[in-house]
């Protein structure tokens, strides 16, 4: 799986895991998945993404993106 996979896959878990945890927990983790989408729009302007940035430490291989 490349870098760019990696992050969209994590990105989109993410997600899920913020909705079921604001349904089931706590109304309040909604600002969880507001932080996860603000993070993905300033990566889109920026190319800069905290998560590439671990993965690629990971050792996980580069995509086109990232």
């Amino acid at each position: 799986m490349t870098l760019d996979r990696s992050v969209l896959a994590f990105a989109g878990a993410m997600v899920l895991l913020s909705v079921v945890l604001t349904v089931w927990v706590s109304p309040l983790f909604v600002w969880f998945t507001v932080f996860i989408g603000l993070n993905l729009l300033q990566s889109a302007f920026t190319g800069f993404c905290p998560a590439a940035s671990i993965f690629k430490r990971f050792g996980v291989k580069p995509g086109c993106a990232f």
